[in-house]
């Protein structure tokens, strides 16, 4: 089997070096991630600029471009043969309900789903987690799982681990996302040149967080396993949007 890995964090973030280290004798591994933190980054493409990738010694490439970007890269000009299944993370700190639309790491599996390859992103619930080997050991189960008993197309898995050991685990659970409140309001401050800036105010708290939620399962220590779809059409109200423009 032969894996991509990347995530949102950088190229030396250590939830990747644990990712990777999980892996490798299990798959033969190409890591293409970003040189730099590019969290929140979401599902942009550079397209204005060519992008450079460098192999550092340990391996792995470093681009300057985001998770997208190393994603679609390394599938369609680093890697002959193409991968097998794409992996995003460790990601530091959870991605959970609408966090998901602006998370780089969901979004480097989002890519892989596009180029028709089963993917996963794995988070851990710290920011700064100290059981790496926890999610790591998550994401290789679930690797394992993919490849004997592959999972619908078109279907991204999104799994947030509790920062604990494995045997503080309380299980697994299959998930929704939830939702938040809206976002704090952004924070305004003066730089030492005395000219105004702003900081991007904080997420909101859950605002829908029931016992079948993400929220709801990182909580009381169980691995959250949430499986995502890229089609964003609202279905349900197809029929009655065209009774109303209709009516007009």
């Amino acid at each position: 089997m032969r894996l991509l890995l990347s995530n949102d964090d950088g190229y030396l973030a250590p939830g990747l070096s644990a990712l990777h280290a999980a892996l490798s004798d299990v798959a033969d591994i190409t890591v293409v991630a970003p040189e730099r933190d590019r969290s929140a980054a979401s599902n942009s493409l550079t397209l204005d600029n060519p992008l450079r990738a460098q192999q550092m010694p340990n391996g792995f490439f470093r681009v300057d471009g985001t998770p997208t970007d190393c994603v679609h890269l390394g599938i369609t000009g680093l890697m002959q043969p193409a991968p097998d299944m794409v992996v995003a993370g460790i990601n530091n700190g959870p991605n959970l309900g609408d966090d998901v639309l602006y998370s780089g790491t969901v979004a480097a599996a989002t890519e892989g789903r596009f180029m028709g390859l089963p993917a996963i992103a794995v988070s851990s619930a710290s920011f700064a987690p100290e059981h790496l080997q926890t999610a790591a050991r998550v994401a290789r189960e679930l690797v394992e799982r993919v490849r004997t008993h592959p999972i619908d197309a078109g279907i991204i898995l999104n799994v947030n681990v509790p920062d604990c050991p494995w045997s503080d685990l309380a299980g697994w659970k299959v998930t929704r996302l939830g939702h938040r409140h809206k976002a704090e309001p952004v924070v305004k401050q003066t730089d030492p040149r005395g000219r105004t800036i702003y900081w991007v105010g904080a997420p909101g708290t859950e605002r829908s967080s029931g016992d079948d939620t993400d929220f709801h399962a990182l909580r009381n220590h169980y691995v959250s396993v949430t499986p995502l779809q890229v089609d964003l059409t609202c279905h349900r109200l197809l029929p009655k949007l065209q009774n109303w423009l209709e009516s007009a």
